[in-house]
């Protein structure tokens, strides 16, 4: 499973120590940041992007629900509270889940098992509102970058990484292929190996074993053979 990048912004100490444990004791969170108040959290998130904001209500100076809806395209998102009454305003902001203080750790890891489906259907979502330019945006260390599909050639699996193949250049994404499969126009891509996507207009030539790809060989799987009609 990928790594789920998230901080917490929570200004009991004891609050934080539990929150922290929780997140060493699951080897897919990687904790980068922890803030007693919203206004530290905001202005890390301009510079930084995460993935998961475990977040207080009751904070001081600025409470969590109206630091939430200060943000343009949030993360991810478990509210952690003692009170229960904010519960339905926090499902509108669309949170992923609302921890009630205090909480086991088989209920914290319940809401955390949510968050990789809430973080793909937010990246779909995202893509096809530039679905008229035919693009994409694909996180490419810490920033969200314009793939145009028009120049991408192939994709290719790299262990915890991709390698995005473009006309203008490579990029690497730390996506699964699978994932990088569901964003891609079904017409215009098709896996051709477990470890292969690749663009059907840019194929020059092909034979049962193989495509080229300006010149590049790319191996067809033999789970893959149908998809180009072999």
């Amino acid at each position: 499973m990928q790594k789920i990048r998230c901080i917490i912004v929570e200004d009991e100490p004891l609050a934080v120590k539990i929150l922290r444990d929780y997140i060493d004791a699951i080897p897919y969170l990687e904790c980068q940041g922890i803030f007693r108040e919203a206004i530290g959290a905001s202005l890390f998130l301009q510079t930084t992007a995460v993935d998961l904001i475990f977040l207080d209500i009751h904070l001081p100076k600025l409470k969590g629900l109206a630091f939430l809806r200060t943000l343009a395209h949030p993360p991810a998102v478990i509210v952690t509270t003692a009170y229960h009454q904010y519960a339905v305003e926090g499902f509108e902001l669309n949170v992923v889940d609302y921890l009630l203080k205090p909480f086991s750790f088989e209920r914290f890891v319940a809401a955390v098992n949510k968050v990789p489906k809430y973080l793909q259907s937010t990246l779909l979502l995202d893509n096809e509102s530039f679905a008229k330019e035919t693009a994409l945006f694909v996180s490419i260390e810490r920033k969200k970058v314009k793939i145009v599909l028009d120049t991408l050639l192939y994709v290719e699996s790299a262990r915890e990484y991709i390698r995005i193949v473009t006309t203008q250049g490579e990029f690497r994404a730390k996506i699964s292929t699978h994932e990088m499969e569901a964003l891609l126009p079904k017409a215009q891509f098709v896996r051709i190996h477990r470890s292969f996507i690749v663009a059907v207009d840019k194929i020059d030539v092909f034979t049962k074993e193989e495509v080229m790809i300006q010149g590049q060989a790319i191996p067809i799987g033999k789970a893959y053979k149908q998809a180009l009609l072999l």
